[in-house]
């Protein structure tokens, strides 16, 4: 599915169902370098168990146009001019590793528009290291990999993204080299990683949430390590933290957990 969102094209995956404004909504945010594809499982069971899926290629991601996001801010005004696009008054919100930061200020800032909130493997601050920041501009092929060795805890648990035995870093990795090469114009890993580490409004933005909050935390995260997160679980009104026995790319690595934990959020 295409929208026109400020002027350019948005991608919105939506589970393999047509979209229909009438249903609930469920919208998902991708993180740095990734794209609609991450969240394969979750999309098409909520698409067939009554739900409308969108979930988007951010603008300037694979097959988005548009220039991307600067900033967690930036960010958030796309996905709110992109609820209007798509005539979604309320959506349910899931957001990983960056886009939960953007999932968080699009529930601050319009709380009557977020009906669920979902942050994956979050946390604030969410400062990058020096040393990755200046390999993300510098050798980015370096940096994924990089990336890729603290996102992982194993490399192929059953089940996994595309079935038993697939080989989730090699699969990440080769994700996050296409959706880099995907925009010639600006390094996405490089400016998305800024965003990360330059949003100051975490828990500011976290204390004006309404909607039922779920924290999807990895126990073996290296990126986002649970502990990460707590500034933010105690200035949420309405909680539920879920520890998955997992890394950062949690999506990859225990996509039945991801899935039941969302789906349990929107059932409650």
């Amino acid at each position: 599915m295409e929208l026109q969102v400020n002027a350019a094209t948005t991608f919105c995956y939506t589970g393999g169902k047509a979209f229909d404004p009438a249903k609930p909504t469920v919208l998902f945010i991708h993180g740095v370098l990734n794209d609609h594809s991450v969240w394969g499982l979750q999309t098409r069971y909520l698409a067939h168990h009554g739900w409308n899926v969108l979930a988007p290629d951010l603008p300037g991601h694979a097959k988005s146009a548009g220039a991307p996001p600067a900033s967690v801010q930036q960010a958030a005004d796309f996905v709110l001019a992109l609820l209007d696009a798509a005539s979604v008054s309320s959506a349910a919100i899931v957001g990983h590793s960056f886009g939960a930061l953007v999932a968080l200020e699009v529930a601050a800032r319009a709380p009557g528009r977020v009906s669920h909130l979902a942050l994956l493997g979050v946390a604030f601050p969410m400062k990058v290291s020096p040393a990755l920041l200046q390999a993300s501009l510098n050798e980015p092929q370096k940096a994924i990999a990089m990336v890729n060795q603290f996102s992982h805890s194993t490399l192929a648990p059953p089940p996994s993204t595309l079935g038993p035995g697939s080989w989730v870093y090699g699969g990440s990795r080769a994700l996050m080299r296409r959706v880099l090469a995907s925009n010639a114009a600006v390094n996405l890993f490089h400016t998305v990683f800024q965003a990360c580490d330059r949003y100051a409004d975490g828990e500011a933005a976290m204390a004006l949430v309404q909607a039922p909050t779920l924290f999807l935390l990895g126990k073996k995260d290296q990126m986002a390590p649970p502990k990460a997160a707590q500034s933010l679980v105690r200035a949420a009104r309405n909680a539920k933290v879920v520890l998955l026995g997992v890394g950062h790319q949690m999506m990859a690595e225990d996509p039945d957990g991801v899935l039941f934990a969302v789906r349990d959020l929107l059932q409650a």
